[in-house]
């Protein structure tokens, strides 16, 4: 693949990253006014897109293929540090609340245990993703020889991947009714 072609698909979704780089920009603007732990997430935001369109830039101005991959392994691990100092930080702060709201009010009430479906439904889409890839790679394979080895080809990709979809809404939707109405599913036990 030539360096332009890779270089243009790396800066359009650099480009159309903006819904995650323009708040962080917004938080590191922001300064002290927010937590630590969210200034260095958004440093992290920063640097991982910045990386993106550096390399996007070097893929342009390089012949060699060494330069823009070592940018771009260099920018991940930064990227990847910022983060995990920023989850660091997280934990260290919400400990610290707590221990100041205990503090306040005596016996302090625990906090909600921590909602942890949207992983499920996470691992779900990507699933249905990778799901409908291979499918599509299997029919690909196999060859496209009338119409209806063509529709077959797209219908059965958005089908498997429907399915996913599907699951991952039921599976939201019964946690979430599970966490609306604890007290009546202990009775029903």
């Amino acid at each position: 693949m030539p360096h332009a072609v890779l270089a243009l698909g790396t800066a359009t979704v650099t480009a159309a990253g903006w819904v995650w780089y323009v708040p962080a920009f917004a938080d590191l603007r922001a300064g002290a006014d927010r937590p630590r732990s969210r200034r260095t997430a958004a440093a992290s935001c920063v640097s991982g897109w910045s990386t993106a369109a550096i390399t996007a830039v070097l893929l342009l101005l390089t012949e060699a293929w060494w330069i823009p991959c070592g940018a771009a392994v260099a920018g991940l691990l930064v990227t990847a540090v910022l983060r995990t100092v920023a989850m660091v930080t997280r934990r260290r702060e919400v400990r610290e609340a707590a221990c100041r709201w205990r503090e306040l009010g005596g016996s302090g009430l625990p906090l909600p245990p921590a909602d942890r479906s949207r992983y499920a439904v996470a691992v779900l889409v990507g699933t249905g993703l990778a799901a409908a890839a291979v499918t599509a790679a299997v029919r690909l394979a196999v060859g496209l020889d009338d119409t209806s080895d063509r529709l077959a080809a797209v219908t059965a990709p958005a089908a498997v991947f429907t399915l996913f979809l599907t699951l991952a809404v039921a599976h939201t939707r019964t946690t979430r009714r599970r966490a609306r109405f604890p007290a009546e599913r202990s009775r029903l036990r």
